[in-house]
C-alpha cells in the first residue's frame, strides 16, 4: 500500500477532529413532555402469530406482508380522526386526540366505529394478501380510556404517549378473540349507554391493586 502524503494525513486528522467535536456537541437522548396530562382513547391493533406465519417468507415478501397490513390499518385509523403514534413490530399504537373532550360523544363513537371498521376489513385485506401470494392474517384490537401524557424526544419529530391506558391496551389485547375487540373498564363506562353496540364482560386482569380490572368484548348490533 502506498504511503499517505502529509497533506492527506493532515486532512484526515482535521476530519477526525471535526467529527469528534460534532459528537461532543450533539445532545444526549432527551425526553420532553409537551403538555399536562389529558384523558384520551387509546388503541392497539396487533397481528396474531405473525412471527410463526412469516418465519418462512423471503425478505421481500415479509416486507410486503407487514406493509399491506400496517398501511391499511393506519389509513382506517386516520379516517376516524385517529392518530397513529407508532408501529411496534406487528402492531400499531394509536389514539384519538379529540377524545379529550368527554362531553362530545362523537369522539367515543369514532373510537369504537374505527375498531369495527378494522374488523370488517379483514376479508378484503386477506383478498389482497392472496392476490400478492402472501399468507392470510388475523388480529386483535384493544382500546381503553384514561390519563395520557404526550411526549417527544430530540431524536425524532414524532410524538409518543405514556400512561395507564397504553399499558392496559397492551395487557388486555390477548383477551380479544380472533378479529375481535376488547375494551377496558374505563372506556366501557364512557360508552356503555351507546345503543349501537353490545358489550359482554369476558375477563378481568390484575392491575397491582386490591381489585381486578374488568375487560369487555364489543360487537356491533345487527
Amino acid at each position: 500500500m502506498a504511503d499517505l502524503s502529509e497533506k492527506t494525513v493532515g486532512n484526515l486528522k482535521s476530519i477526525y477532529h471535526y467529527n469528534a467535536l460534532d459528537q461532543r456537541q450533539t445532545p444526549h437522548y432527551i425526553i420532553d413532555f409537551l403538555e399536562t396530562s389529558q384523558n384520551y382513547c387509546v388503541g392497539i391493533i396487533d397481528m396474531i402469530n405473525s412471527t410463526k406465519i412469516t418465519a418462512t417468507l423471503p425478505q421481500r415478501k415479509l416486507s410486503d406482508y407487514y406493509e399491506i397490513f400496517l398501511n391499511s390499518m393506519a389509513e382506517t385509523i386516520e379516517k376516524f380522526d385517529g392518530y397513529v403514534i407508532k408501529n411496534i413490530g406487528d402492531s400499531l399504537l394509536y389514539y384519538f386526540p379529540d377524545s379529550s373532550t368527554p362531553t362530545d360523544k362523537d369522539n367515543f363513537f369514532n373510537c369504537l366505529n374505527c375498531s369495527m371498521k378494522m374488523v370488517a376489513e379483514n376479508k378484503s385485506l386477506n383478498k389482497k394478501m392472496k392476490k400478492e401470494h402472501l399468507p392470510s392474517l388475523n388480529y386483535r384490537i384493544s382500546a381503553d380510556y384514561g390519563k395520557v401524557t404526550i411526549m417527544k424526544t430530540n431524536y425524532s419529530s414524532s410524538i409518543d404517549v405514556l400512561g395507564t391506558p397504553v399499558n392496559m391496551c397492551t395487557k388486555i389485547n390477548h383477551s380479544a378473540e380472533k378479529n375481535g375487540i376488547v375494551i377496558g373498564s374505563d372506556l366501557y363506562r364512557m360508552v356503555k349507554k351507546f345503543k349501537d353496540f353490545n358489550y359482554k364482560l369476558i375477563n378481568a386482569c390484575s392491575v397491582g391493586l386490591k381489585y381486578m380490572y374488568p375487560i369487555y368484548s364489543v360487537h356491533k348490533k345487527n
